[in-house]
């Protein structure tokens, strides 16, 4: 009685969900791998007001394994979870940046499934928030090469972080001066620099609104990710998520719904997914939503399955 009390009262039915009693036999208040497994994640006919991707670090432990190649996330994101668009990892093809035959592999496999590349999501290339001067031009030199490689994969945008530590302010600057070199680049290549919400400073949201604001170039802007809002953790320090997402939209040419652990009802134990897409719907954005499963409960097809199940039921109740 009282588990049938709880399912009434959460205002989500079995048939709702697509879920099966798989669900109902779990004693704990989390979605089960089997219920999640057993997710469609049908686009309503009428569609929704933005458009699903996935990004390639949902599926991270997979190709550090081994057990996916990077050559083939885009068949995979397309006949495992029938999304067709996809956020590439340079760290999952690193050694690759300027390799026009591998590159031009990567193109044909989406291109034979009818997928679209979206972004490559940059790591590891250096701070370009650095107030050392030759390690942050260093780092803004690294990264060309990977506004070349989106170029050459019909991306429209590359992800960068603004790393770097010292004084709020100054770090501010060095991360004005690296974004300007990187989006006057990228403007003649046609590709947007985005930088998401990403730790330390970044995740402070009014600094890095204000850092977009001081570059001020229309191929410059943000990712703003639902779940990184974390600027320190010693000691523990957290921008309000509903008021970063707020001020990170005017600036946004692509969004990240991260998603952790999911309650038996499908919803994020720890973000508020309808309540961010609300927002995401508020600004008139209809570009891409990527999905970027990190939980640790779930599989990461179980994971992202879940996640994208969650997103068509957000995006079906905005007002």
């Amino acid at each position: 009685m009282k588990r049938r009390h709880f399912i009434k009262k959460s205002g989500y039915t079995l048939m709702g969900l697509g879920l099966t009693s798989a669900a109902l036999n779990s004693c704990s208040d989390l979605l089960s791998e089997s219920a999640a497994m057993q997710l469609k994640g049908e686009i309503p006919a009428e569609g929704l007001p933005f458009r699903i991707s996935l990004a390639q670090w949902s599926l991270h432990k997979s190709f550090w394994t081994g057990k996916l190649d990077n050559l083939d996330f885009a068949q995979y994101t397309k006949e495992q979870f029938g999304i067709d668009a996809v956020e590439y990892v340079n760290q999952f093809f690193s050694d690759k940046a300027t390799d026009t035959v591998y590159l031009s592999k990567m193109n044909q496999r989406a291109n034979d499934h009818g997928v679209s590349n979206q972004l490559i999501m940059i790591d590891a290339e250096g701070n370009l928030a650095s107030l050392d001067e030759k390690s942050r031009l260093q780092a803004v030199e690294n990264h060309y090469k990977w506004i070349d490689a989106a170029k050459f994969l019909n991306c429209h945008t590359i992800r960068v972080n603004a790393a770097g530590k010292g004084e709020r302010n100054a770090v501010a600057s060095a991360a004005v001066d690296s974004l300007g070199r990187l989006s006057e680049y990228g403007a003649k290549e046609g590709i947007n620099v985005v930088v998401e919400n990403h730790g330390g400073y970044s995740s402070d949201a009014s600094w890095l609104a204000g850092v977009m604001k001081q570059v001020n170039n229309p191929y410059c802007g943000t990712l703003p990710d639902f779940g990184n809002f974390t600027m320190s953790l010693f000691p523990y320090k957290k921008y309000d998520p509903l008021q970063g997402l707020k001020e990170l939209m005017p600036y946004a040419k692509g969004v990240s719904a991260k998603a952790h652990d999911f309650n038996s009802a499908g919803e994020d134990k720890s973000i508020d997914f309808p309540a961010m897409i609300q927002i995401v719907k508020d600004f008139d954005y209809q570009g891409h939503v990527g999905i970027e499963y990190e939980g640790y409960k779930l599989s990461e097809d179980a994971g992202i399955k879940a996640t994208k199940e969650l997103l068509i039921r957000s995006g079906q109740g905005l007002s």
